[in-house]
């Protein structure tokens, strides 16, 4: 498979994209349930560049390999808390909308309510979002893991 474009295109689209970064990471959600969350959308939409990234990070942030090589399966395991599931729950419904799907029932809000402040919802949503955002850019274009960063 060969990329459709080359290059990251409009300066101006690289800044809005730093400054919704400052602004996800401001909301005082913790980095490693930040890549956790991009990884678990990227991994849904099956965008490889985004998922290598979302690991690469979670590395940084100091993740642990056991959590996430499970965080595709993160029902099924017990790796994670509460807080880190109920956010990896509202990741997936709100990645999940299309073809008839539920979305973010009220359940689910109201379990992650539960676990994170106004502040912190909003860094995740704008997390999930943002990641939406880059699975589909890197969809259309055909990017590959690996090729880009």
């Amino acid at each position: 498979m060969e990329a459709r474009m080359k290059g990251a295109g409009n300066p101006d689209l690289v800044t809005a994209i730093q400054h919704l970064h400052k602004a996800i990471h401001a909301g005082g959600v913790d980095p490693r349930l930040l890549a956790l969350v991009h990884v678990r959308a990227s991994q849904i939409n099956e965008c490889s560049p985004c998922v290598l990234a979302g690991v690469a990070a979670a590395k940084k942030a100091g993740e642990t390999e056991e959590r996430l090589h499970s965080v595709v399966a993160w029902r099924e395991t017990p790796f994670f808390t509460d807080e880190e599931r109920a956010a990896l729950e509202l990741t997936e419904a709100a990645t999940r909308v299309q073809d008839g799907a539920p979305g973010v029932t009220d359940d689910i809000w109201d379990n992650a309510a539960d676990h994170f402040t106004e502040q912190q919802l909003s860094a995740l949503i704008l997390e999930i979002a943002v990641t939406n955002f880059f699975n589909r850019i890197n969809r259309t274009t055909r990017e590959q893991a690996g090729k880009t960063w």
